[in-house]
């Protein structure tokens, strides 16, 4: 049997010990949902000697999680950023770690939801807020009321569509895991006072020390891309 010790998003309790259903793995990190008296809740598999002891359970009192949610894990900086953050504002950790974790650790998150796109059929009866929404919405897809957005009319008229099979539904996954940032992409122009600026967040940076840096400059001077390129230096570390 396998034991799983779960940091679970509520400002109540400390990790829990869980059983690992058979078959399946959760290492350190992983996104779970356990179960907590009567309710579903969301967590995160942690360190066992992280926040102190829990009272020893026994094998026989253990739950089974419900499900190991299938996205990135917390990685362990971040589990230390967790602890850390719990620790220095005297915050409960599971409070803490719910402003980390993805929304994809909530099952009602995860339902597949609605989205509409154009088929390629013309309606046969069309008017003019018709017209103009199939050319707005051109090979876009998206909610009822995204598509009406876009196109400036009402959701009725979008659902007239949907009616006259001028759009089609596609269900989607909600809050599918993002990929992994590519700091090098789309590399910026900087200027010459941004090109030194940037050298000294990268090297502050590369120096692993606190420091509290501010760049002076009027609003629209390119401030914001500096601090990007400072944290695409993180990312990379």
């Amino acid at each position: 049997m396998t034991r799983a010790r779960v940091l679970l998003l509520t400002a109540a309790l400390g990790p829990l010990d869980y059983r690992v259903p058979q078959g399946s793995d959760a290492p350190l990190g992983s996104v779970v949902v356990a179960p907590l008296g009567p309710r579903r809740m969301g967590g995160a598999v942690w360190e066992d000697t992280s926040f102190g002891a829990p009272e020893p359970v026994g094998d026989n009192r253990l739950r089974n999680l419900y499900e190991i949610v299938p996205v990135p894990p917390v990685p362990a900086p971040l589990r230390r950023l967790v602890e850390w953050t719990s620790d220095y504002y005297l915050a409960p950790p599971g409070a803490v770690l719910r402003m980390v974790l993805p929304g994809a650790a909530f099952a009602d998150a995860r339902r597949p939801i609605v989205e509409y796109r154009a088929t390629g059929e013309t309606p046969k009866r069309m008017t003019p807020q018709r017209t103009v929404a199939l050319e707005k919405i051109g090979e876009r897809q998206g909610t009822v009321r995204e598509l009406a957005a876009l196109a400036d009319v009402s959701e009725a008229v979008i659902r007239g569509l949907v009616q006259a099979g001028a759009l089609e539904a596609v269900s989607v996954s909600a809050d599918a895991p993002y990929p992994e940032p590519d700091p090098a992409f789309a590399p910026p122009d900087l200027s010459d006072e941004q090109a030194a600026a940037t050298q000294a967040l990268r090297d502050a940076v590369a120096a692993t020390t606190f420091e509290t840096l501010l760049l002076d400059g009027v609003t629209g001077s390119g401030k914001t891309e500096v601090y990007m390129e400072a944290i695409a230096a993180a990312i990379e570390a």
